[in-house]
């Protein structure tokens, strides 16, 4: 989903940033902030480095893309890297950078002991997006109709996912229930992780109650959750809603919408898949209602914060509003049940009251939880200390040398038996 720069208004001074400075990002995908909120972060990122003097390079092992931003355009170099191979090292090595941020764990899997072992005095952090073993262990538990204890989840990719996190100096969090559930039952060091969510800001033209017209969801259809959710809305909850407004309409919206969603169009019904939009911003301020009924999923919802800054209200799950709002402090409802589900829904619609005092409540959220002024000078403080202590933490810490010996050397090894099978 499209977000404007929320990192642009200003200089942060800080020893850790300037000209002398190398950031090298190795990006999971090239970014596309109209695509997905994960794009978002990654841009609020890079422009925050930027626009602090530093020297940005951005690297990535996937295929480009023709919806991705132009990186070069805003002075950040770009650099395609080739998984399992030996190239990876001499770029590193010639660049030389002091810092490397791998987005997402399986980046750091693939790239870090490299990084470790040519340029040990690098810093590595990791930006987490959300805990893909969280969302994972959820999705299972929907899919076999099971109950899930999250602070006891024992898979691979748990497993993997926290190796990383332990063998990096700093991980970058947008969640703080996930910072919570890993300090306390995952013995993640509360010293190296960070709390740094999606900035956002309500818009300046904000449309009216009367001059909105329709449901609506959006999402990438690349992300599981929001596939479960669409097929939700289509076979649980809509036929509801039209039960009550049989005139009304829902909008599906969003990127990579394949034949499996269009296939769900149904123009006597009201459902219309609409599929990739120019301005995520403009058809979001233009509905009455965003509906989000997410079953599983992790990290924060960038369709939640865009509904937000447009001054949309929503109805969505307990999972949609996991570490964003409450419900007695909610931009309209969160309800599990279906039948609970719809109902807020069409209340919502129709009562301008109950619509204007969500869209209240929405603002202030956004105000008190995510504006970037809370949020850049603990970042720019975390970096300074970081790269005062993070040699003197590294000797210190058990549990990083432990990680960085063992796991760390898991990956080296796989890497170097594709590499040479790759050869044959």
């Amino acid at each position: 989903m499209s977000k404007g720069c929320f990192f642009c208004g200003g200089k942060v001074n800080f020893e850790f940033v300037g000209k002398s400075k190398t950031y090298l990002i190795i990006g999971k995908v090239w970014p596309e902030p109209g695509s997905s909120a994960a794009g978002t972060r990654m841009m609020q990122l890079i422009v925050f480095f930027k626009k602090n003097n530093c020297r940005v390079v951005f690297a990535s092992s996937a295929n480009k893309t023709e919806h991705q931003v132009d990186l070069e355009k805003l002075g950040i170099e770009c650099e395609s890297i080739v998984l399992n191979d030996a190239s990876f090292d001499d770029f590193v090595l010639k660049l030389n950078p002091e810092v490397v941020l791998f987005d997402r764990f399986t980046t750091e899997e693939q790239f870090g002991w490299r990084v470790a072992n040519i340029l040990p005095n690098t810093i590595r952090i990791l930006n987490t997006e959300d805990l893909h073993f969280l969302r994972d262990a959820r999705k299972n538990a929907i899919k076999n109709r099971i109950d899930l204890d999250v602070n006891n989840i024992r898979s691979e990719i748990a497993m993997r996912e926290l190796a990383a996190i332990h063998r990096s100096d700093l991980s970058l969090f947008v969640s703080e229930f996930e910072i919570e559930l890993l300090t306390k039952y995952y013995q993640t060091p509360i010293n190296r992780t960070l709390y740094l969510p999606l900035f956002s800001e309500k818009k300046d033209d904000i449309n009216s109650f009367e001059n909105r017209e329709g449901f609506m969801f959006i999402g990438n259809y690349f992300h599981e959750p929001n596939w479960d959710a669409v097929q939700v809305l289509k076979k649980e909850i809509w036929t509801r809603i039209k039960k009550e407004l049989p005139d009304a309409t829902i909008s599906i919206y969003g990127g990579y919408a394949g034949q499996k969603v269009t296939d769900l169009h149904n123009e006597k019904d009201g459902f219309l898949v609409k599929g990739r939009v120019q301005d995520s911003s403009e058809v979001t301020k233009s509905h009455r209602v965003s509906l989000v009924p997410l079953r599983f999923g992790a990290g924060i919802k960038g369709k939640i914060l865009e509904a937000m800054e447009n001054g949309t209200p929503i109805v969505t799950t307990s999972i949609g509003a996991e570490a964003m709002m409450s419900r007695e402090n909610c931009n309209g409802y969160i309800e599990d049940d279906f039948d609970a589900f719809a109902r807020k829904a069409v209340e919502l619609y129709l009562s301008q009251e109950k619509w204007l005092t969500s869209q209240e409540k929405g603002f202030k959220i956004i105000q008190d939880k995510f504006s970037k002024e809370q949020f850049e000078e603990s970042f720019a403080k975390t970096l300074k200390e970081l790269s005062e202590n993070f040699l003197e933490t590294r000797e210190s810490d058990l549990q990083y040398n432990l990680f960085n010996h063992h796991s760390l050397k898991s990956s080296m090894y796989l890497s170097k038996w594709i590499s040479e099978k790759n050869k044959a």
